[in-house]
């Protein structure tokens, strides 16, 4: 049965055979014998493990095997110790030493005669006193003991108590030896610290000079760094060099106007004396090594006791800068950018900090909401020198990172980045925003292609929709000459898709009615077509879809020269499609050349004006108005979002309805409220 079921003889049980082999023996204990009193294992259980062992590459060992071993190295240690001299109730044997021997044990150490001659000589049959180095010592005793053996005896004892004590005495003395020669060179070191610190004494001692000045005080300070340069830390000489440095250093500070001379001889003096002013220790806390001044360090370095030097720059340097900054005008950057440039390797990271975000940062921030191309051009007033490109980017590459990080919803480059868009939506579209090249390398080119085509596309087709009209009688391309003068700003194809969608329907009209007229002229249609290809770039007239438009224009003149050879009415030309094609930009405004509009389109009017009005004060109060690309359920009326972050999160959900602004509730559910342009709506916008 077995068999049947993949058993095989000679193997073990189970699927790998991993089993026993034979059938499990059983061995008896006899009557009355306790565990232990004879071997359990059976041979069938030894054979079972020595077989497993093998097949785990191991050897199998038993308890009568362990038990030998055991054996074995009991009887290897007596053999050993046999081997040692000391055998199974055997005395350990005598050993003697020399006069020879025991001088040599302590060298050095004098030795009565007297007592030398007390060694025992054992060389023959009977034991007796030795007087000459020829004997050996003992310490056996003698069976007949006399009162000279006794005293030999004590002797013996006390020499070698003497031996051991001046083997003690000899240790004792290596250890004062080092000991003095350790506190000899102490001594050389305070005879050379007192010396140096005499000659140190006298060095300071000379800078106490009436009326010194900056030559004086250089000379004699840098002599100081120059001997001491070690010991500047140890002694504390920077108390001394800005002591002397401090009443020169008040009075040029006095006589100093940053902005008329930001190269001041200043940084050149406290270049020099680093060393002796504690600067190259406190590197790592300068803000020429520490660009990342997170408000964290901000706050460990307050909390430490600042240097002399410190003090000194954040007591005299410090509001004399604040003084410089409330009068600088802020659209001439070049003077103070200058002045911190220059300080800034002497400046400590919170007296740095403190200079940026304190004092010019607010300045730029001020400046920068304050900007506006469109009121400059109202005033008649030259906007070059205040555009951001003038003044601010100069001055990014001092700011610390934490104004620089474009996922940051805070800092100024953020806000610049916010403030750009904002005047990309409220700016004269006939005129390019100043510096646009810049902006350009600030956002980078993707981020940069992003924003010209969100917020100033839209405005150009509205541009040209609203204001371009084409008149054979009266062209004015004006509007089209402020359109082009944004295209190096954008992709070529992008371009001629901006004129397909709202150039070329207006000119197939036009072309159309004039052929269609009873007084045309093919020469002078002929001559209108060449001059508008020209009008157009030619890096645009080699776009395909440009150039079809173009080949379309041309065909509808080759079909009206037709139908006159045919003598047929040009009421049979085919018109041109009856409302342009928009494909970049939704229609948000109408056609001022269109007489008959209907009231759904007066509205579509009237509810942009009034978007209008909401972006400009979102615009006023640092807003964004953002569309979500959803519809209201009910109405269907596009709903945006007023926020104050940059993320585009949080804020409030509109929509428009006429000249009314239709908020939403702070609970969802309960719909949507009208709201005015007011504090209220404000809080709601800041998520307060």
């Amino acid at each position: 049965m077995m068999a049947k079921m993949g058993y095989k003889q000679g193997q073990g049980l189970g699927k790998q055979g991993e089993g026993i082999v034979n059938p499990i023996e059983v061995k008896l204990r006899p009557q009355g014998a306790g565990v232990g009193a004879v071997k359990e294992k059976t041979e069938q259980y030894k054979a079972e493990q020595r077989r497993k062992a093998e097949a785990k590459g191991e050897e199998y060992e038993d308890s009568s095997e362990e038990e030998r071993r055991a054996r074995k190295r009991r009887a290897e240690r007596k053999k050993e110790e046999r081997a040692g001299g000391v055998g199974a109730g055997g005395r350990r044997k005598t050993k003697y030493r020399t006069v020879e021997d025991v001088r040599a044990a302590a060298p050095g150490l004098e030795l009565p005669k007297a007592m030398l001659g007390s060694i025992v000589d054992a060389t023959g049959g009977t034991t007796k006193l030795l007087t000459s180095t020829a004997g050996l010592m003992t310490s056996n005793v003698v069976p007949a003991e006399t009162e000279a053996d006794k005293i030999a005896k004590r002797e013996r004892l006390e020499l070698e108590a003497f031996i051991e004590a001046w083997h003690g005495l000899q240790e004792r003395k290596v250890v004062v030896e080092e000991q003095q020669g350790h506190l000899q060179m102490d001594i050389n070191q305070a005879d050379d610290d007192i010396k140096k610190m005499q000659e140190m004494v006298e060095a300071v001692e000379a800078l106490n000079i009436a009326n010194i000045d900056w030559g004086q005080a250089m000379e004699k300070l840098g002599k100081l760094q120059q001997d001491f340069r070690h010991d500047i830390d140890s002694y504390n000489l920077s108390e001394a060099a800005v002591a002397t440095i401090a009443p020169l250093f008040k009075a040029d500070l006095d006589d100093w106007d940053p902005l008329e001379t930001p190269s001041y001889r200043l940084v050149e003096h406290l270049t020099h004396l680093k060393p002796i002013l504690g600067l190259e220790k406190t590197t790592s806390a300068l803000a020429t090594s520490n660009p990342d001044i997170d408000p964290e360090q901000r706050r460990y370095r307050k909390q430490k006791t600042t240097t002399p030097y410190e003090s000194l720059i954040y007591g005299v340097w410090l509001p004399k800068m604040r003084s410089t900054v409330t009068r600088w005008d802020v659209h001439d950057p070049s003077s103070l950018i200058t002045v911190v440039t220059a300080w800034r390797p002497l400046l400590p990271a919170f007296v740095y900090s403190n200079l940026l975000d304190q004092q010019i940062v607010p300045k730029l921030s001020e400046a920068l909401s304050a900007w506006n191309p469109r009121k400059r051009r109202h005033h008649h007033k030259s906007s070059s020198n205040d555009a951001p490109h003038i003044w601010l980017f100069p001055w990014l590459p001092l700011l610390p990172p934490y104004h620089l990080d474009p996922k940051s919803t805070t800092g100024l480059l953020v806000d610049a980045k916010r403030k750009f868009r904002r005047v990309l939506d409220t700016c004269d579209i006939s005129t390019l925003v100043p510096g646009l090249e810049h902006w350009k390398q600030l956002f980078g080119h993707k981020d940069f292609d992003a924003t010209m085509l969100r917020h100033v596309l839209p405005r150009l087709a509205s541009h040209l929709s609203n204001t371009f009209d084409i008149d054979p009688a009266d062209q004015d391309i004006s509007p089209l000459e402020h359109v082009f003068a944004w295209q190096p700003f954008f992709t070529p194809v992008i371009f001629g898709r901006l004129l397909i969608a709202e150039f070329f329907p207006k000119l197939h009209s036009v072309l159309h009615q004039w052929l269609t007229s009873p007084e045309a002229s093919f020469e002078e249609i002929g001559a209108w077509y060449t001059w508008w290809k020209s009008v157009i770039p030619e890096n645009l007239q080699r776009i395909p879809e440009v150039q079809a438009e173009f080949d379309k224009a041309l065909q509808t003149i080759n079909d009206a020269l037709t139908l006159q050879d045919e003598g047929r009415d040009m009421a049979e030309l085919p018109a041109p499609a009856a409302g342009p094609s928009r494909p970049i930009v939704s229609s948000t405004s109408t056609s001022a050349a269109t007489s008959a509009a209907t009231k759904p389109r007066e509205q579509e009017q009237q509810d942009l004006s009034f978007k209008d009005i909401v972006e400009e004060w979102c615009t006023e109060h640092d807003l964004t108005l953002l569309p979500l690309r959803e519809a209201h359920p009910a109405t269907g009326s596009p709903l945006f979002r007023i926020t104050a972050s940059v993320s585009g999160r949080g804020g409030v959900v509109v929509f428009f309805k006429g000249d009314t602004l239709w908020v939403q509730k702070r609970k969802r559910e309960d719909g949507f409220e009208p709201l005015g342009l007011d504090d209220k709506l404000l809080e709601r916008a800041e998520g307060k």
